[in-house]
């Protein structure tokens, strides 16, 4: 029987849709302004990302702003966590964060120093199991583990999640910091 090209349909697939996607996790703020504008903002844009899909995101808490001695201490911040799957690089992924905080009005050049009040802050916390340690960089963020303001969100969406690195789960994380989702 010979094979006639009109009984097959022939669609071309865009090479990202055969990447293989990689989960990545979120972290959520802002503490100026329309707090919870800014939070459902982000999250819309999360959701918006090329070749990215949200698939979970935490309830929003408000937290104490955390500040170093002799800095203004700001309002209280607004935290959430989000998952999304994507064909994004982690390098993209955080071009696209910073695209987004800058849209909310965040100027990252400006900023004098770290743990200052903010518009936005969105951290890209994990990235697959993968460890990434480049100029800018840095995976799973170096701080998380100290962080309930972090863990919390992040366990009630990924309390399973282990992080690369410390070979725990973010609720384990969280209890040790005495803590629950």
């Amino acid at each position: 029987m010979a094979l006639s090209a009109a009984r097959f349909h022939w669609q071309a697939v865009p090479f990202s849709h055969l990447a293989e996607c990689t989960t990545a996790a979120v972290a959520i703020g802002s503490n100026l302004g329309d707090r919870g504008g800014h939070v459902v903002a982000a999250l819309v844009a999360l959701a918006s990302l090329p070749r990215t899909d949200l698939i979970a995101r935490s309830r929003v808490v408000e937290t104490e702003a955390l500040v170093l001695p002799g800095q203004p201490r700001g309002g209280a911040y607004l935290n959430a966590a989000a998952i999304v799957r994507t064909r994004l690089s982690a390098r993209e992924l955080l071009g696209q964060f910073q695209a987004i905080e800058r849209g909310r009005g965040r100027d990252r050049a400006s900023e004098p120093g770290r743990w200052l009040p903010r518009t936005l802050d969105l951290d890209l916390l994990l990235y697959g199991d993968g460890v990434i340690n480049e100029p800018g960089l840095i995976v799973p963020h170096p701080r998380m583990h100290e962080r309930r303001f972090v863990l919390g969100p992040l366990a009630e969406v990924a309390a399973d999640w282990r992080i690369p690195g410390l070979n725990r789960t973010a609720a384990d994380l969280l209890a040790d910091l005495g803590g629950q989702a």
